[in-house]
């Protein structure tokens, strides 16, 4: 099996797995209960919260575990909405967003916000000084993909957190779901104030994730009914998954120091590959995130590919896991200009760090013969 659709998702890594069980079993204490069980629970809960702000060199009270990035993403966005619309009801996001930021964005729209979507250019990266013009008095939250989920681009944080930090007022909040332990930035050093991240991104259990919430922003809770998560979301902690995301985020982040150059020359094989291929265009930048390679085959139905490299047990996607089931272009490849054509027929193919050259160029040998076929199949 070759399994390049780590975008979507990844395999959980085997301690992980390991982690998640033992602590199901042995752990199974609700931490909110009183008794010794819950005591143990919580001090676990604790323990995995601490790991994770180490590695992220941040405050433990700043780590507020969810459900993963989507819920993540609607909690920064929402909640710094709702909970400041009386100092401005504008919001600042980018054309290129994930669906769970740019959905959140539209619903806020129907409840009386105003929202810029910045345009992106043909790499789809924003622009510092369009973002600078866009600013303005009633503005309360910029927000925006680290690194799209589709392409690869990769936002210019560090330079929006520059800016921003001259606006006090304005919240700044990262989705920060495909870069995590691939291609890393600092929340301090970006001045982030809100960034989410996603356990099974980065070989942890589905179902988890964190939201960083820079001490002193407040936000407006989306699921009431306890105090869990510093008042923020409501619910019995998911004990397990949160501790085994934690190991699976110290085997990740210990990965990318000891392979930094890895993906990238997984990438520029495929790259350099798929280029000598006629009648294939590489759709992602050059200076795109090391582990994504998007690239359309004009003229071909994608989901044809997939299904015939389905039947060779290589794995890949077309757009977003979230909507790549929706029959129409990639909303991602049209705003930057590439056209509908090669939006129809784009496909993506994203590494972990446990990929070969050995399976790229096995990869590339199905593909043209697949390609080749269907070439000859709609003459």
């Amino acid at each position: 099996m070759i399994y390049f659709d780590n975008s979507a998702t990844t395999k959980p890594y085997k301690e992980v797995l390991e982690t998640y069980s033992k602590v199901s079993e042995v752990y199974f204490g609700n931490p909110s209960s009183l008794h010794t069980l819950g005591k143990e629970a919580e001090m676990l809960l604790d323990q995995g919260r601490d790991q994770i702000a180490k590695l992220l060199k941040v405050n433990k009270k700043e780590i507020i575990f969810t459900s993963g990035g989507t819920e993540g993403n609607n909690l920064a966005i929402k909640g710094t909405a709702l909970e400041h619309k009386n100092r401005g009801k504008h919001l600042i996001t980018t054309s290129v967003e994930h669906a769970s930021n740019y959905e959140a964005f539209a619903q806020l729209e129907k409840f009386g916000f105003e929202v810029t979507f910045l345009n992106v250019n043909e790499s789809g990266e924003i622009s510092i000084s369009e973002l600078k013009d866009a600013l303005r008095d009633d503005t309360i939250l910029v927000s925006m993909i680290h690194v799209n989920n589709e392409l690869g681009s990769i936002q210019p944080i560090k330079e929006v957190g520059e800016l921003l930090k001259d606006y006090p007022k304005v919240y700044f909040h990262v989705d920060h779901v495909q870069g995590m332990t691939k291609v890393p930035i600092s929340f301090k050093d970006c001045y982030i104030d809100l960034c989410t991240i996603s356990g099974h991104k980065f070989h942890g259990p589905k179902g988890t994730g964190v939201l960083y919430v820079r001490q002193g922003v407040k936000l407006f809770s989306l699921l009431t009914g306890g105090v869990q998560e510093n008042n923020l979301r409501a619910g019995t902690e998911n004990i397990p998954g949160n501790v085994a995301m934690a190991k699976a985020l110290r085997l990740s982040m210990g990965k990318f120091v000891d392979n930094k150059n890895h993906l990238n020359e997984l990438r520029n094989r495929l790259v350099n590959s798929l280029r000598e291929i006629d009648g294939i265009v590489v759709n992602s930048p050059d200076n795109g995130a090391p582990h994504i390679v998007n690239f359309s085959l004009p003229g071909i139905k994608p989901e044809v590919v997939i299904q015939a490299l389905g039947e060779r047990k290589i794995y890949v996607s077309t757009k977003s896991a979230c909507s790549s089931k929706l029959n129409e272009p990639s909303r991602i490849l049209m705003v930057t200009g590439l056209g509908q054509e090669r939006a129809e027929s784009a496909i993506r193919a994203s590494f972990a760090f446990e990929n070969t050259k050995e399976e790229v160029d096995e990869f590339v040998n199905a593909l043209k013969i697949i390609f080749l076929q269907l070439k000859e199949v709609m003459r």
